[in-house]
């Protein structure tokens, strides 16, 4: 083929056409039933028309394959999820121990997604874990705040007693 000639000049078609469409089976409409604006005989092209015969199934010569869960798995959707103490842990963040407190939000978070996959002993560790930080925390939290309230009334008599000139105060 010479490719300075436009197609139009060359001998031979580029693709063979096919004359006769090959019969489809049942469920394709007949060619009289697509419609002609110009006036000559409908041609095969394009999609099928529904015919209405519908076999709802897997595809012909498909594999279904049905899989099961493993019989030694420990989670058992009759089972309750693990409590993850996300509240205990933001107030304990907030207003108790800093450190503490995220480490403990941490692994509340950790039981929330432990719990949603249905991994049962990770969320029961993980809830273990979150509980005691956030006791932890607490009681460091109440022991900070104990120490403080002590430190500022020792200080209010402290300075009470210096500005009075320690006539109060007790002499041996």
């Amino acid at each position: 083929m010479d490719p300075r000639k436009s197609p139009m000049e060359v001998e031979q078609p580029l693709l063979p056409l096919q004359q006769n469409p090959p019969e489809y089976s049942i469920g394709y409409p007949p060619p009289e039933s697509y419609p002609s604006a110009s006036g000559q005989p409908a041609q095969h092209y394009g999609a099928p028309a529904a015919s209405g015969l519908y076999i709802q199934g897997p595809y012909p010569g498909q594999t279904v394959v049905t899989v099961q869960p493993p019989a030694n798995v420990s989670f058992s959707p009759l089972t309750s999820p693990e409590p993850d103490y996300l509240c205990y842990s933001i107030f304990t963040l907030l207003c108790c121990c800093l450190p503490l407190g995220s480490a403990a939000l941490v692994y509340s978070v950790t039981t929330r997604d432990a719990n949603m996959f249905g991994h049962q002993p990770i969320a029961s560790r993980n809830s273990r874990m979150a509980r005691i930080l956030n006791h932890v925390s607490v009681a460091i939290g109440l022991l900070f705040w104990l120490i403080t309230i002590i430190y500022i009334v020792l200080a209010v008599i402290a300075i009470t007693n210096i500005s009075y000139g320690n006539k109060n105060s007790y002499r041996p």
